[in-house]
């Protein structure tokens, strides 16, 4: 008897679970019927499914009011969107009608913020929080929203040379953070994050710098990020309590000093095996904050977060077509795809990043261990193992539909690391991407908002004209 990929996927995890689920052999993507729009579209093709960035808002503060609740906690919650995960104005717009604010990081940033301003989509009164290392185009648009009565514009200072910046070129009092350098994990190549203050810095620079000059500027935030995200280990717990540590010894001094940024970091599904506690960690960030306060006998912070991957992440998929089988060794079957891993999910080749990887098709027919291959001329592009283990496995190649593979929660970081449109790898064109989203009468529909890239487009980029 043959073992299908269904029984492969039903053996290994609980399956169907929550965004997939196989409707006679074929896979459905949070409901959609991925068939139907391969039917309708053609591969390769990047698809991003709005409704999800609603969704994993309202799941966060959902469980931030839960923590809120259960710990008596009296500082308020305030979700941000980290714009660098992707720019794309149907992105972020989807974001802002849940009611979030927004985070930036570089000069450009902030032209988006004034097209978001002018298209009604955030008001004055919205947080923008300005983080990096800031050039002068950066800082001096900071200063122009702020001087133009965007008064929740919080640039987070990254250097002590940062502020002289600012008091040169804002005329009205603003609000100011300060980003907090958190120590990198132990095999990480610095010791030291290159963002932000050395801890032990902070209160010194604010006796000097910042004290005496409330009329003019206010400190309101600490901030810190992790690399390696929010997880629940020692090294995870000991940076953050540094620097609630910190805020409670400032707070005594600085009475204006009122919110903690904890950045961003929230890990998303890149299996099916993925298991992860977002209420017990936010109960425990919560609570943590909450008794260091009281320990130091100091009001608690607002707790402001910078959700980026998990916002986005999760409402993308790439989509390709397996367009032929080569047996190289005996041991070795690669499927090529007709795109390319290097140009289209930059990650897998660069970090070494694993995404959900699963097929659309031929649930029913038995599956072989494979190697994915891309189909520029480099030999690092390719897929060869998933997150959960150290192997590929595939339904098998047999007559009739091409084999359909979709790699999931693809939405964060992709198209800012490969470069949207442009010049790609060996000319690898960018694929077409089609948008499903609601309508203003709420019916869910779908719209290509990209075409897949032409030679025309290429050529005169590279001054073929």
């Amino acid at each position: 008897m043959n073992n299908t990929y269904t029984d492969l996927v039903t053996q290994t995890f609980n399956f169907p679970q929550e965004g997939f689920e196989v409707k006679d052999a074929y896979l459905q993507f949070n409901g959609l019927d991925l068939k139907a729009l391969i039917d309708k579209y053609g591969t390769p093709m990047k698809l991003t499914y709005l409704p999800k960035i609603g969704m994993q808002i309202r799941k966060a503060k959902k469980m931030f009011a839960a923590a809120i609740k259960r710990h008596h906690y009296e500082g308020k919650y305030y979700y941000c969107y980290c714009t660098k995960s992707s720019h794309f104005s149907f992105i972020v717009e989807e974001a802002l009608n849940h009611e979030i604010h927004l985070e930036t990081s570089y000069a450009y940033d902030i032209e988006i913020i004034k097209k978001l301003y002018a298209r009604k989509k955030i008001t004055k009164d919205t947080f923008i929080i300005c983080n990096g290392f800031k050039q002068k185009p950066y800082t001096s648009r900071i200063a122009s929203l702020l001087n133009s009565g965007f008064k929740n514009v919080v640039p987070i200072l990254d250097n002590k040379e940062e502020l002289q910046q600012y008091k040169r070129s804002v005329k009205v009092p603003f609000k100011l953070g300060i980003r907090v350098a958190a120590e990198e994990e132990p095999n990480f190549p610095f010791y030291t994050s290159r963002l932000g203050f050395r801890a032990r810095d902070v209160l010194e620079f604010y006796v000097d710098k910042i004290e005496g000059n409330e009329d003019r500027f206010q400190l309101k935030m600490l901030h810190i990020f992790l690399n390696k995200g929010i997880k629940d280990d020692i090294y995870y717990w000991s940076e953050l309590n540094k620097v609630i540590n910190l805020y409670c010894q400032l707070k005594k001094i600085c009475p204006e000093l009122d919110s903690i940024n904890i950045g961003g970091g929230f890990p998303i599904k890149h299996s099916l095996g993925f298991e992860y506690d977002y209420q017990f960690m936010i109960n425990e960030i919560v609570g943590n904050i909450k008794k260091a306060c009281k320990r130091s006998n100091v009001p608690m912070p607002h707790i402001f977060t910078e959700f980026g991957s998990y916002t986005v992440g999760e409402s993308m998929a790439h989509i390709y077509s397996v367009i032929g089988q080569k047996m190289q060794n005996d041991r070795e079957i690669w499927y090529m795809i007709d795109s390319s891993f290097i140009t289209t999910l930059p990650d897998t080749w660069g970090i070494g990043e694993r995404f959900l990887m699963l097929p659309i098709n031929k649930w029913d027919v038995e599956y072989q261990r494979v190697v994915l291959g891309g189909i520029t001329c480099d030999s690092h592009d390719y897929y060869d193992s998933e997150e959960h283990i150290n192997e590929v496995f595939l339904p098998k190649i047999i007559n009739g539909e091409p084999l359909y593979v979709g790699f999931f929660h693809t939405g964060a970081y992709q198209d800012q690391i490969s470069g949207y449109g442009g010049i790609k790898h060996c000319l690898i064109p960018s694929p077409k991407h089609v948008i499903v989203g609601h309508d203003k009468n709420g019916k869910l529909v779908d719209w290509v908002y990209a075409k897949e890239q032409t030679a025309q487009s290429m050529l005169k980029i590279l001054g073929y004209k």
